[in-house]
């Protein structure tokens, strides 16, 4: 073992006139192990928000949409989709409807968003499936006429926030009035539904906004019979669905455009982006100034130790290893800092997600609870800023420590 690494763990195990040195020691080592949990927990925290809401949006709108570029609606959608779904990349590609509209109940009336589901379309129909609270899904798909050859009134899935601010429960009849069709006629277009189902997906603006009804009813309730106002494309892998939204624009030519998940919502992952890198630079600094404990440690242990280190330098040590003395030493309690802080931070996360600590109005932030999501190279991230740090706080000791001179020292203790 090489006598510097002796020294520099001879001295911190040393008692020896070292009380005051001892609690700087333990208050650096408290101070970086905190500020490197709050790092990893701030880092899961921004994680598991940005990780909840992506798969909340994902689970409900579609990964890429492709319109025609004047906004009309496309009546020959089965040969766009058969177009598409050739391309490399995509897994599905289904016709829907989009149309505002707004909801009566029993209660009151709620703008809402009609979406139409192909019957077609097996990554909807599971999501609906999955989402599902209330009554039956496939009941979106039943005929106009029952088994009597009466009419019959339209099926609906209501999101849970909407059903309840207009008081509407498992089959009751709904009023609906669809915007584009109220346009067209210049006069409120009204139509009846029945409530056959209650949605949440755990996303506030579609859980108190969305209808979900078949396609060819909502596209009659648009007033474009049999027409699709966009396509909705799944892909195998969503971070490379710009790849594919290139291909998808080669193949179908200028007259049609597409919008990718990222690209709607740019701005709200772009600010998720710079709250993160705030939130590391603000306890950075946190750490830096528990780090420079550090820094008082090792002026004391090298005011204490001139005399042996005049007993080193007169024995041929250089002053490169004197240096690296006492920088070992200050590298040793921030990386016993930084491990004590990426333990406590893992079961700071492991304690929040278990008791789901976290909770915020969904009203306000779209979920009612945001998650711990430690990554590992977060962990090891804020484990390497807190050394690094920590072994920037024993420059200056280090080196006075380097400069000592041996006559100076000596006479000093005599």
């Amino acid at each position: 073992m090489p006598y510097e690494v002796f020294l520099a763990f001879r001295y911190l195990r040393s008692r020896r006139r070292r009380h005051l040195a001892r609690v700087t020691a333990g208050l650096a080592i408290i101070g970086i192990a905190f500020g490197v949990a709050a790092l990893i927990v701030a880092l899961a925290l921004g994680n598991g928000f940005h990780d909840e809401l992506r798969d909340k949006i994902l689970s409900g709108t579609a990964h890429l949409t492709v319109t025609r570029a004047d906004g009309q609606a496309m009546p020959d959608y089965h040969e766009l989709c058969e177009r598409i779904r050739r391309i490399v990349g995509v897994t599905s590609a289904a016709p829907t409807t989009y149309d505002g509209a707004v909801l009566t109940g029993p209660t009151g009336s709620s703008y809402a968003v009609l979406r139409g589901i192909d019957s077609e379309s097996i990554p909807a129909r599971l999501e609906l499936q999955r989402t599902l609270r209330q009554g039956a899904a496939t009941t979106l798909f039943e005929t106009s006429i029952d088994e009597h050859n009466e009419p019959r009134l339209p099926n609906v899935v209501l999101g849970s926030e909407l059903a309840k601010r207009t008081g509407l429960q498992l089959n009751d009849v709904a009023e609906i009035i669809p915007a584009s069709a109220s346009l067209v006629r210049h006069a409120p277009v009204y139509r009846h539904v029945r409530v056959a189902g209650i949605f949440r997906s755990g996303l506030f603006e579609y859980d108190s906004t969305w209808i979900y009804l078949s396609f060819d009813r909502a596209a009659i309730f648009a007033g474009a019979e049999r027409a699709a106002s966009l396509i909705s494309v799944e892909v195998q892998k969503v971070d490379d669905v710009k790849t594919v939204a290139a291909n998808v624009r080669a193949q179908l030519g200028s007259n049609f455009t597409t919008i990718d998940w990222q690209e709607a919502n740019s701005q709200l992952f772009t600010a998720l982006a710079l709250e993160r890198r705030v939130g590391m630079l603000l306890i950075s600094l946190v750490i830096l100034i528990a780090a420079l404990n550090i820094t008082t440690t090792l002026v004391l242990v090298v005011f204490e130790r001139r005399s042996d280190i005049a007993i080193l330098r007169t024995m041929r040590a250089t002053p490169g290893s004197i240096l690296l003395v006492f920088m070992i030493e200050g590298a040793v309690i921030g990386a016993v800092g930084s491990i004590t802080g990426v333990l406590l931070g893992q079961l700071a996360c492991f304690v929040g997600n278990h008791y789901k600590l976290v909770r915020i109005p969904p009203d306000v932030y779209s979920i009612a609870t945001v998650p711990f999501n430690s990554h590992l190279r977060d962990a090891l991230l804020a484990a390497l800023v807190a050394f690094l740090l920590g072994l920037l706080a024993t420059i200056y000791p280090a080196q006075a420590a380097a400069r000592v001179r041996p006559i100076d020292a000596l006479r000093e203790n005599h």
